[in-house]
């Protein structure tokens, strides 16, 4: 049975690989925006982020440990702007499964976590974005409840 854990130092080969598939669904959508091949983080960042409070990683494991799915979250807290409110948020900055198991609830189940642990943190919400041309992204994301909060548009020069 599948469970979700704080990520570990040991998790990050795996955690660099579905970095990779991202950046493939993102590339193959927009080859105009993303390079392709790539990953946002190196190892060492992701060192530095797997020790920040602020930035909770979660991987979720079989029961032989292999990773299936990560989730990079981060707390986001506006203090004493002239017009937004003092809530926090819990912003998710990234949640891949491995695309050999999609389709078998792994980013349910990463999600369900998301949600209990901003809960518990007091968390007002949760944020996320999500590219228009990523459908499957988009139908997941609205079947786990969430609704646009804001939208991000652009005309191509």
């Amino acid at each position: 049975m599948p469970k979700v854990r704080p990520a570990m130092e040991k998790d990050i080969p795996a955690i660099m690989d579905l970095l990779m598939q991202v950046d493939m669904v993102h590339h193959q959508a927009r080859p105009d925006l993303f390079k392709g091949f790539a990953t946002k983080y190196t190892p060492d960042e992701l060192r530095t982020i797997l020790s920040d409070a602020l930035r909770p990683v979660f991987v979720c494991v079989d029961e032989e440990d292999q990773v299936l799915g990560h989730a990079f979250c981060i707390f986001r807290q506006w203090t004493d702007h002239p017009v937004l409110t003092d809530v926090e948020s819990l912003y998710i900055d990234d949640l891949c499964v491995h695309e050999a198991y999609r389709g078998q609830h792994i980013g349910s189940l990463l999600f369900s976590h998301i949600r209990s642990f901003a809960r518990q943190s007091g968390c007002y919400n949760i944020t996320l974005n999500v590219w228009a041309q990523n459908e499957n992204a988009l139908a997941f994301y609205r079947q786990m409840g969430l609704i646009p909060q804001k939208i991000v548009m652009e005309t191509i020069l």
